[in-house]
C-alpha cells in the first residue's frame, strides 16, 4: 500500500515525497489507519520494520488537523534512551519539513544549562516532546510543566523501558495527562508486565502484531564455533576482505569494548567505542561520525542495540553471544533495515554454545556454521544439536581449566597469552549485500565464504 493512498495532509505527503517514502511496511500499513482514527493501539513488531514512522506520521497528521494551542504541549513521545529519542526527533524533523510543527528533546546526561534550556522550552510550549521517562518526570516534579493539553501519548520500546525500571515513572507521568487522550504503545515483545501497564494507561486498545521477535529475512546469519583465543583472528580475517559500508561489533561488557577498540585501532580501521561510560557529548559525536561515514566500525555494548537507525550498516558481529535471545534479534536488527540486505556473524565459544541453541530455538531456525579461516586451527566440537521440538544442552566435557591447557586457541580474552597479530594492513570495510539464493546448495570452502563479500548491483 502506498502512503499517498492514505488520507494524509498534502504538506505531510510533500515531506514523504522529499524523503522518498512511497510504499508502507506491514507495520505501517496495519497501524497508521488505526492511529488516524484516534483509537488507542498496542503494536508489537520487530526492530527495523519502520515502526517509528508508523506512529510519527499519523501523529503529525493529527496535530496538523487539530486546533493549535499556542504555548502548549500537545503530544509526548517516551523512549527508553536518549539515543532513541534523538533518532525519533530526527524523523519528526524530516517528515514535518513542510509543516508548522515544533518538537523538543528532553533527556538527561547534560549539565545545568541543558536542564534550563529544556525547562524554558517546555514552558514556552512545543507541539511534541520527545523524552526519556526519568528526565521528564523530574521536570514535572521540579519545573511545574503543564501537561493538561496533551492529546497524544506514545510509548516506544515499552518493553525495554520496563526492563530498565521505568514502570513507576511511566504510570506517574500518565496520571498527569488528560484522560481524554490517545495512547499508543509500541513494543518488540509483549511480556506480562506490559499487559499490566496497558490496563493502567490505555483505553480499549486495538492490538496489532506483525512478525513478533523474528529477525528480518533480509539478514543472512552465520556462526563461527571457536575457542575464545581464536576470536580476534576471525575478526581480522573478516576485515582483511574489502567491503563497503559500515559495521557494528557488539560486546557484552564495557571493558571488552574498550579493549577491542584499542586493538582494532592498530589495524588501520577507523573505529570508535560506544558505551555508557562516555559523556553525552562524546556519544553524540561518535554517532554523528558513524552516520557521516567518518568511521568504518563501531564497537559497542547493547546501548545501541535498539532504536539506532544508521544507514548502510552492512555487517553486525557479535563478539560474544547475547545473554538474551531478544537481545540477539535487536543486535542483528541494526543491519538489513528497510529493503537492504545484511549479514550477522556471531562468535560462539565453548561456554556460549547453550546460549546459541536457545537463540536458534527462539527464532526456529538453525544458523549456518562457517568453517574456521585458514591459519587459525580447528574449531572446537559443537556438543549439542538444534531441534525445533526440544532443547539439548552441551554434553559434559572438560573443565574450563582443562580446556585452557588443551591448545593455544583456548585462552580467554583477558588472559596473558600471545594474541593473534592484527597489525596487518586492512582494507576499508564496505557495505555488502547477499542474495540468499546465491548461497543455496553450494559447498562451503575452508575460508570466509564468498557470500560475505560478493556484491550485488545495489551495493
Amino acid at each position: 500500500m502506498r502512503f499517498d493512498e492514505l488520507d494524509l495532509e498534502s504538506e505531510l505527503l510533500d515531506g514523504l515525497d522529499a524523503m522518498n517514502f512511497e510504499e508502507m511496511t506491514p507495520i505501517q500499513e496495519e497501524t497508521i489507519p488505526v492511529i488516524l482514527s484516534g483509537k488507542d493501539i498496542i503494536a508489537c513488531a520487530q526492530t527495523g520494520t519502520g515502526k517509528t514512522a508508523a506512529f510519527v506520521l499519523p501523529l503529525l497528521n493529527q496535530l496538523t488537523k487539530e486546533e493549535n494551542s499556542k504555548n502548549k504541549i500537545r503530544a509526548i513521545i517516551m523512549a527508553p534512551t536518549r539515543e532513541l529519542a534523538q533518532q525519533i526527533d530526527i524523523q519528526i524533523q524530516g517528515f514535518s519539513y513542510f509543516l508548522s510543527i515544533s518538537s523538543l528533546l528532553v533527556y538527561g546526561g547534560g549539565d545545568g544549562v541543558d536542564w534550563e534550556q529544556q525547562k524554558r522550552g517546555m514552558k514556552l510550549g512545543a507541539d511534541i516532546i520527545v523524552a526519556t521517562p526519568g528526565r521528564l518526570l523530574s521536570h514535572i516534579e521540579h519545573s511545574k510543566v503543564d501537561l493538561s493539553h496533551v492529546t497524544h501519548f506514545i510509548l516506544d520500546e515499552a518493553d525495554r523501558m520496563l526492563d530498565m525500571g521505568f514502570s513507576d515513572d511511566i504510570i506517574k507521568i500518565s496520571k498527569q495527562l488528560p484522560h481524554t487522550r490517545q495512547t499508543i504503545l509500541f513494543s518488540a515483545t509483549m511480556p506480562p508486565k506490559i499487559r499490566q501497564l496497558i490496563k493502567s494507561t490505555l483505553n480499549e486498545p486495538v492490538e496489532v502484531n506483525v512478525a513478533v521477535s523474528k529477525p528480518n529475512e533480509s539478514i543472512r546469519q552465520y556462526v563461527y564455533v571457536c575457542y575464545e583465543g581464536q576470536k580476534m583472528g576471525i575478526i581480522q580475517s573478516i576485515f582483511d576482505q574489502k567491503r563497503e559500508g559500515k559495521s557494528v561489533l557488539f560486546c557484552s561488557s564495557k571493558q571488552k569494548v574498550k579493549e577491542l577498540t584499542h586493538l582494532l585501532k592498530r589495524s588501520k580501521l577507523k573505529v570508535a567505542a560506544m558505551h555508557s561510560d562516555l559523556e553525552q557529548e562524546e556519544r553524540q559525536q561518535v554517532m554523528l561520525d558513524f552516520d557521516n561515514n567518518k568511521l568504518d566500525l563501531l564497537v559497542a555494548t547493547d546501548i545501541i542495540a535498539r532504536g539506532i537507525d544508521v544507514n548502510h550498516i552492512g555487517l553486525v558481529i557479535n563478539f560474544d553471544v547475547p545473554h538474551d535471545s531478544e537481545d540477539y534479534i535487536h543486535r542483528i536488527g541494526r543491519t538489513g533495515r528497510a529493503d537492504a540486505n545484511g549479514e550477522a556473524i556471531t562468535l560462539v565459544n565453548i561456554d556460549d554454545q547453550q546460549r546459541l541453541l536457545k537463540i536458534e530455538q527462539f527464532i526456529e531456525k538453525e544458523i549456518e556454521r562457517l568453517p574456521m579461516p585458514e591459519g587459525l586451527g580447528e574449531s572446537p566440537e559443537f556438543t549439542a544439536s538444534f531441534s525445533r521440538g526440544r532443547r539439548k544442552g552441551p554434553s559434559s566435557g572438560p573443565s574450563s581449566n582443562q580446556r585452557n591447557r588443551r591448545d593455544s586457541h583456548s585462552g580467554h580474552f583477558n588472559e596473558r597469552r600471545p594474541k593473534p597479530d592484527i597489525n596487518r594492513g586492512h582494507a576499508k570495510p564496505a557495505h555488502h549485500s547477499v542474495n540468499p539464493a546465491q548461497t543455496e546448495n553450494k559447498p562451503v570452502e575452508n575460508r570466509v565464504p564468498k557470500t560475505l563479500v560478493k556484491k550485488t548491483p545495489n551495493s
